[in-house]
C-alpha cells in the first residue's frame, strides 16, 4: 500500500486519538486570566503591566509576568510569510540561541558548557542543516490546513528525516533533537490559515498543541534518554509541554522576555533572563537524565536565585550566574529542554516582530 493511502487508513481507524485530541484541545481554550503589576529591578520607579495565563494542565509555583492574551503582539495571517520565511525565522531562532552568552552549562561562544561531543560550529550547523526541514513541515500544515492525524503523521515523518540530516550535519551528534519537535510545530501552527484576519502568539501554540495531541502511529518505540528520563522521574518531557500547549514559552519565557525589556536591560540579558525563568519550574529531562534529581534541583534553585538577586544584569545576579554555571558543570548537568524552550520563544517573538535579520536592535521596534 502507497504511504500516503497507509497513513490515510491510520487517520480514519483512530476514534480513540480524535477522542483524546478533542479532550486536550477543549482544555487548551479553558485558561484563567489575571493582573499583577510587574515592577523593574533596575528602574524601581517604574511599573509595568502585566497579565498571567494559567494553563489548567499545570500551575506554577511562582506567577510570573505575562503579557495579557489580548495585548500580545499579533502576528501577521501566515500567508503573509512564506514557508521558506517561517524556516529562516526558525534556523534563526536556533542559532541566536546558540550563540546567547554566558548560558549556564550550555553551549554558547566561551565553549562545550556539559557536553563533550557538541560546540558552536557543531551547533550552527545543524541549525543551518535543519532548514528544509523547517520548510517542508510549513509547506505540509499549510496544505492540510488544520490539526489532524494525518498531519501528524505526515510531519512525524518529516522531522524524522530532518534528524537524519541534523546527525549528518553533527558527525552523529544531537544538537536539536528537542528543537526539531518543539519548534517544528510552532511552524506548522504558524503556517495555518488563521481563524481571523491575524494570528497571535497564543492562536498558534494552540494550533501546535492540537497537533501534538494526536499520537505518531508510525513510530518505532523510543530509548531516547529524554523518553527514559520522563518515564523514570515521571516528568512531562517535550511530548507534554507540546501538548499543553508550550506554557514555558508563551506563559513563561515571552512574558519573561518582553518584561526585562520593558524594565530596561540589554537584549542579551533580557534573553539570559528569559532562560532561567523557563528553567525555574521546567521539569527538565536533560537535565534529569545527565544528572537526576539534585541536577534538577541545582538548576531550578540556582535560575531562581539569579532572578532573586535582580536578574543576569545585575552584579549579584552575575555572581549568581557564575556560581550556577559552575555548580551545574560540577554536576556534568545541561538545562537542554530549556534551551530548546527559550528557542521557541524566541521564533514567537521574531514572528511578532518580522525580523529574522539578527538585529538586536530590530526586534524591539
Amino acid at each position: 500500500m502507497a504511504p500516503a493511502a497507509l497513513l490515510a487508513r491510520e487517520a480514519d481507524a483512530m476514534p480513540e486519538a480524535k477522542a483524546e485530541h478533542t479532550s486536550r484541545a477543549a482544555a487548551l481554550t479553558a485558561q484563567e486570566t489575571g493582573t499583577v503589576r510587574f515592577r523593574s529591578n533596575s528602574a524601581p520607579t517604574t511599573d509595568v503591566d502585566v497579565h498571567w495565563r494559567i494553563a489548567p494542565a499545570r500551575q506554577y509555583a511562582t506567577v510570573l509576568p505575562v503579557t495579557s492574551t489580548a495585548n500580545r503582539p499579533a502576528v501577521s495571517a501566515p500567508t503573509a510569510l512564506s514557508d521558506a520565511q517561517l524556516a529562516r525565522y526558525a534556523v534563526t531562532a536556533l542559532i541566536e540561541e546558540a550563540q546567547l552568552t554566558p548560558k549556564p552549562a550550555l553551549v554558547d561562544r566561551r565553549g562545550s558548557g556539559a557536553h563533550r561531543d557538541l560546540d558552536l560550529a557543531t551547533m550552527l550547523r545543524s541549525a543551518n542543516a535543519l532548514e528544509p526541514t523547517f520548510a517542508a513541515l510549513a509547506r505540509v500544515a499549510r496544505r492540510r490546513s488544520e490539526p489532524s492525524a494525518l498531519l501528524r503523521a505526515e510531519l512525524a515523518q518529516i522531522g524524522r528525516a530532518g534528524e537524519q540530516d541534523m546527525l549528518h550535519a553533527t558527525g552523529g551528534s544531537n544538537a536539536h533533537r528537542g528543537a526539531i519537535w518543539i519548534v517544528g510545530l510552532l511552524v506548522a501552527g504558524a503556517s495555518m490559515p488563521g481563524r481571523g484576519p491575524r494570528l497571535n502568539a497564543s492562536q498558534i501554540c494552540t494550533l501546535a498543541a492540537q497537533i501534538a495531541c494526536f499520537p505518531d502511529r508510525f513510530a518505532a518505540p523510543s530509548d531516547s534518554h529524554g523518553e527514559r528520563a520522563r518515564q523514570r522521574y515521571q516528568a512531562g518531557g517535550a511530548r507534554r509541554e507540546a501538548q499543553d500547549g508550550f506554557p514555558h514559552a508563551i506563559d513563561i519565557g515571552l512574558p519573561a522576555l518582553l518584561a526585562a525589556r520593558a524594565s530596561g536591560v540589554d537584549e542579551n540579558a533580557a534573553r539570559i533572563d528569559a532562560l532561567l525563568s523557563i528553567m525555574v519550574s521546567l521539569d527538565d529531562t536533560c537535565l534529569l537524565h545527565r544528572a537526576g534529581l539534585p541536577g534538577l534541583h541545582a538548576a531550578q534553585q540556582g535560575a531562581r536565585r539569579v532572578l532573586q538577586a535582580g536578574g543576569s544584569s545585575t552584579p549579584d545576579g552575575h555572581t549568581a550566574l557564575v556560581a550556577l554555571d559552575r555548580a551545574l558543570l560540577s554536576l556534568n548537568a545541561s538545562p537542554g529542554g530549556a534551551a530548546d524552550l527559550l528557542a521557541a520563544t524566541l521564533f514567537l517573538d521574531m514572528l511578532a516582530h518580522h525580523d529574522a535579520s539578527g538585529s538586536s536592535a530590530s526586534w524591539n521596534t
